[in-house]
């Protein structure tokens, strides 16, 4: 089932009103977990499952399936949340997020036998050379398929992701598309001020990819720079998305402390009833 170009823009930002309102009610249900970074990526990994990528729930292990591999694992909820729409996690599963025995902890996990989660992840920077392989790996046995690969800005930091860069770059990877979720923030405060990454569009492309930059949370530029990335020939794409860590929830937003922990009872119905 190709989904790419199926909905409408109206209808992916009620589906991610719906994603973050899923993630709200997870965090408040584990007492614990990242509601910064998933609520900041929740419009971009709509944006990929509804409308981009080419992925069927009913067969998750088809070979001509696109990939996805979300390297800041900490923002599984935005995932969990998005593979419950698409039914390959039963809603009820939802609440059991970082519980013993639970398929859906902290971080996702191949081993858990869910549809949609391709490799584990957690420790930041490995997400984009697993990408380089598996797009490399789709170049060889000539399919057609692309990786998509999600990472943080502060994630950037990794010289492990600068390794991938250069490896993409190298081999001219036009199968894959990398989104770094450009929030500014990460768990000690400004990522400028712990580790300055920028300019990130500039190191990209000395290593030889083609970059995109967008506001995102606007659907309109979020599709378009996928389509750009997909008829880019000979060269890796990068998506730059300026993104608001908490999007969606007024107190959560652009407030580092947002970044790893659960809402009260009281600011959860808070933020549902701003997710209405």
């Amino acid at each position: 089932m190709r989904r790419g170009g199926l909905v409408e823009i109206s209808a992916l930002e009620q589906y991610a009103k719906k994603i973050r309102r899923s993630i709200i009610n997870m965090l408040l249900d584990a007492e614990s977990g990242h509601p910064g970074g998933s609520l900041s990526a929740a419009d971009i990994v709509t944006a990929l499952y509804f409308n981009e990528m080419n992925f069927d729930p009913k067969n998750p292990k088809d070979p001509g399936r696109d990939f996805f591999i979300l390297s800041k694992g900490h923002a599984c909820p935005a995932l969990y949340a998005v593979l419950a729409e698409l039914g390959c996690v039963k809603s009820e599963e939802l609440c059991t997020l970082r519980r013993l025995g639970s398929r859906l902890q902290g971080h996702p996990g191949s081993d858990k036998d869910i549809a949609g989660i391709e490799v584990s992840t957690g420790s930041l920077g490995y997400g984009l050379s697993i990408g380089v392989g598996t797009a490399l790996a789709s170049r060889i046995e000539k399919r057609q398929n692309r990786t998509y690969v999600l990472m943080g800005d502060g994630e950037q930091q990794e010289g492990s992701v600068w390794e991938a860069a250069m490896a993409a770059g190298h081999y001219k990877l036009d199968n894959l598309c990398a989104i770094v979720d450009n929030n500014r923030l990460q768990i000690d405060g400004n990522t400028k001020d712990i580790m300055n990454v920028e300019p990130l569009i500039d190191k990209y492309k000395s290593f030889g990819w083609s970059t995109i930059e967008i506001n995102g949370h606007d659907f309109k530029e979020i599709l378009d720079a996928f389509k750009k990335a997909k008829e880019t020939r000979l060269k890796p794409s990068v998506i730059i998305a300026r993104t608001v860590k908490g999007k969606g929830v007024s107190f959560m937003e652009n407030i580092c402390d947002w970044h790893g922990k659960a809402p009260t009872k009281e600011l959860a119905q808070k933020a549902l009833k701003e997710l209405e």
